[in-house]
């Protein structure tokens, strides 16, 4: 089993949905354009937390359906949507499902209600950050390092805030989560030539690096399978750039 198993639900949610065959058809494109996202990770990290089935499919596609709205929203913002007839117009009406459909999910995957509103807060950061960046016109170490920090890492945490709650690893969700996100944005930032990291000079730009990389390499130290999967990819990255 794998990622694919979450995928099925997450189609399973949305044909069972009031939704309409066009608006379903919306809602699938825009969770096909997200099947780079957490998926396995999320099936991985549900897994070795001990979860059951039931629980480990409704919080695995709570967690897509919410990275999925965000995805689309910085996908509308920076005018990569081509997955959407007319985006701007019909973009922000799927964002919207999207995101009742991570909540109604997650009222089917045990989560209690406290752990919802820690995640949604994360969350809220998160969206936040991403208004900052947008008005960012020149980036300097602190700036990077705030959006890896609230974009990706909070982001993250939220993630394993849910995957893990009642579980023996939810003391390591949101120390697990925010390291991962932070160290997965730089290499992926790094790897793409994002002036996020790229616009900034030379010893800033070290200094990024290392700090994503020593936050990977402490997480590597716990020993979590979930975990040490997406580093073999993460740490590559970020050594190369040193």
């Amino acid at each position: 089993m794998s990622g694919g198993a979450i995928f099925q639900q997450v189609l399973r949610v949305v044909g069972r949905s009031a939704l309409g065959p066009l608006e379903q058809a919306d809602v699938i494109r825009a969770l096909e354009a997200g099947r780079s996202g957490p998926l396995a990770f999320a099936y991985a990290a549900g897994a070795e937390a001990g979860l059951a089935r039931d629980a480990l499919l409704a919080r695995g596609a709570a967690v897509f359906f919410s990275f999925c709205a965000a995805n689309l929203a910085d996908d509308i913002a920076d005018g990569e949507c081509t997955y959407l007839e007319r985006p701007t117009r019909t973009g922000p009406a799927v964002q919207f499902i999207l995101q009742n459909l991570a909540f109604a999910t997650l009222a089917r995957g045990a989560v209690p209600s406290d752990t919802v509103a820690r995640a949604a807060a994360d969350l809220v950061a998160a969206a936040g950050a991403q208004l900052a960046e947008m008005r960012t016109t020149v980036w300097t170490e602190a700036a990077t390092r705030e959006v890896a920090e609230t974009i990706a890492g909070l982001q993250y945490a939220a993630y394993l805030r849910i995957l893990w709650v009642g579980t023996p690893l939810e003391p390591s969700a949101a120390r697990a989560g925010r390291g991962l996100g932070i160290a997965a944005h730089v290499a992926r930032d790094l790897a793409t030539g994002d002036p996020r990291i790229h616009g900034l000079a030379p010893d800033e730009r070290r200094a990024v690096t290392l700090w994503a990389r020593d936050l990977a390499i402490s997480l590597a130290k716990e020993s979590l399978r979930c975990i040490d999967a997406a580093l073999r990819t993460i740490v590559p990255t970020l050594e190369a750039a040193l």
